[in-house]
């Protein structure tokens, strides 16, 4: 999951950056609206707790400018993001301090963390946060109810003022309310997020296939016309080579047409089921057996056998109607793929999740050395590779065969940590 959180790293830190503006508008307004209570009150401008306001105002403005000018160096939006959401919290609880703790009217600032931690951490990150502002109002509660701190503006003594029960009970609705908006918008902040990232594979597959719908009808009349002239010649060779002596000069030129002319064929074949694949017999199957067979078999291929682990997490209620060939022809290319992408030792995971309207995704996720940014819209292309003996139709043909399925098929890029392939299928209507 970890790798997952990484591909949204550069989402995050622009997330912060807004999270740091919106900071710095509040400190600009919190400071206005001060000067404005203090004259309509008639207080001077030095009183407490006005003066603390300005302060803590200042503090809240300086620190949102320096964060973000040092925004740009940061590498790990996770750890920034949880070091601004926490300092928030405190920035609130100072605030509820100066204006009155108990009596305070702004708790409900509590709930603006939270909401931020949600967005950007989800909803474990939210979780967290949210504990943490109960603890922190509990605290300053107590605090303030036994006497060891007074708020500014409080005369009478706490303790003899507020009965000890309504203060367990202010603290505790304040707890569950934070909880309770942590539940609700983690959930919103995920559907949101998952939204946006199957809007983006839909996005960059459809127009992959606008794309590659305009050379179909060229590639397979290329692809036929060039078959043919190579049996034929592969042919010719082979009967010619029936009167050349073993291990003569001819007799190894041949052999190197003959090879030659056998890679050019399998290029046009692999050509051919890009331009128009074979649909196979579509039958109702678990998608989860046929992943533990290709991966059963896959870990003993020499590719994979000693020096990568393949995790599995799969949800075991998701059935696909489709040719099951097809399927593990996708999967089994995907492995590939990600074995390949691994120099020495590495890991593969794939992740098969609940399906959700009639729609489930699988993720192969591996450590290896990712995509180049570069070259990561062109992957899907037709010979478009970065192995010297690829032929470059390897994962153009995944797509064409996804594609035919209704389903979609996109890639996220991890610089020097790995790669993330989503499928996109439909499920089988049950």
């Amino acid at each position: 999951m970890n790798t997952i959180i990484n591909t949204d790293n550069n989402h995050l830190i622009h997330e912060i950056k807004w999270l740091i503006i919106f900071r710095i508008i509040f400190a600009v307004i919190l400071l206005s609206s001060t000067f404005v209570f203090c004259r309509d009150d008639g207080k001077p401008f030095t009183a407490q707790p006005f003066l603390f306001l300005y302060g803590l105002s200042g503090l809240i403005f300086l620190f949102s400018i320096v964060y973000l000018l040092l925004l740009p160096a940061l590498k790990t939006g996770v750890f920034s993001a949880y070091f601004q959401l926490v300092c928030d919290s405190f920035f609130i609880t100072a605030i509820i301090f100066i204006t009155g703790g108990f009596a305070s009217i702004f708790t409900f600032l509590y709930l603006l963390v939270i909401m931020g931690a949600s967005i950007m951490l989800l909803q474990r990150g939210s979780m967290i946060i949210a504990a943490l502002c109960g603890i922190e109002y509990g605290v300053l509660i107590d605090l303030q109810y036994y006497g060891v701190i007074v708020p500014f503006g409080s005369h009478d003594p706490f303790i003899f003022s507020i009965p000890w029960y309504y203060v367990v009970y202010r603290i505790f609705i304040i707890i569950i309310a934070c909880f309770a908006v942590s539940l609700l918008t983690g959930l919103l902040a995920a559907e949101a997020k998952r939204a946006r990232r199957d809007f983006k594979i839909m996005e960059g597959h459809l127009k992959r296939v606008e794309r590659m719908s305009v050379i179909d009808e060229l590639a397979s009349s290329m692809a036929h016309e060039i078959k043919n002239p190579l049996a034929s010649l592969s042919g010719s060779i082979q009967l010619l080579q029936e009167n050349v002596k073993a291990g003569s000069s001819n007799y190894r030129l041949m052999q190197i047409v003959l090879r030659e002319t056998a890679r050019l064929s399998r290029i046009t074949s692999d050509f051919l089921a890009f331009a128009r694949p074979e649909a196979g017999k579509k039958i109702k199957f678990k998608a989860d057996q046929i992943i533990d067979e290709i991966v059963e078999l896959f870990r003993k291929d020499p590719l994979c056998s000693g020096r990568i682990d393949i995790k599995l997490k799969l949800y075991r209620k998701v059935w696909l109607f489709m040719a099951p060939d097809d399927f593990k022809q996708i999967l089994w290319n995907l492995l590939k793929n990600a074995a390949e992408a691994i120099e020495n030792k590495g890991e593969i995971s794939i992740i098969l999740g609940s399906p959700r309207n009639n729609q489930v995704h699988l993720k192969i996720i591996d450590n290896g050395c990712g995509i180049k940014q570069k070259d990561l819209k062109f992957v899907f292309d037709p010979f478009f590779t970065t192995k010297t003996n690829g032929t470059g139709l390897g994962l153009s043909i995944i797509h064409r065969l996804v594609d035919s399925y209704n389903g979609m098929i996109g890639c996220e890029n991890i610089q020097h940590q790995g790669t993330v392939f989503t499928l996109i299928l439909q499920t089988a209507q049950t």
